[in-house]
């Protein structure tokens, strides 16, 4: 038997503003089992990006529950790269585990051959605007 590695439970989530409330999200449930591969598919507006902020704590749900196993790690590519343009490909690249006080040397040297591996190594030192937008997604 596969291991459950997410359950969403009645997931909802509201935004409010002047004119009232909007609901992005109404009573999603969902399991993820381990080794799952799954797509979240529908039209603009729909709550796929909301779902994938609240799942990875960029956004709090106004109700339901979700339990993700200790071990489980989620991110995702937003649909615009949120690049430091003052900052350079590498230092850009480290932020995620500055901010987790993950950065050490044997972490700095895997995220230095993961831009070899896509071809980004040589723009280390390059800002932003110096890349396409492909390669601007590469390093997000």
């Amino acid at each position: 038997m596969k291991k459950k590695i997410l359950t969403i439970k009645n997931l909802s989530k509201s935004y409010h503003d002047k004119k009232g409330e909007v609901k992005a999200l109404d009573d999603i449930n969902l399991d993820v089992y381990e080794k799952e591969f799954i797509s979240i598919v529908g039209p603009s507006g729909c709550g796929k990006s909301t779902i994938l902020s609240i799942l990875s704590d960029l956004e709090e749900k106004s109700t339901g529950i979700i339990e993700k196993d200790k071990n489980l790690t989620i991110g995702y590519m937003l649909q615009n790269d949120s690049l430091f343009f003052w900052k350079t490909i590498l230092e850009n690249c480290l932020i995620g585990l500055e901010v987790t006080k993950k950065l050490n040397t044997e972490s700095k040297a895997y995220v230095i051959e993961l831009l070899k591996t896509y071809g980004l190594y040589e723009f280390k030192d390059k800002y932003p605007s110096s890349l396409s937008g492909g390669m601007r997604q590469r390093v997000v």
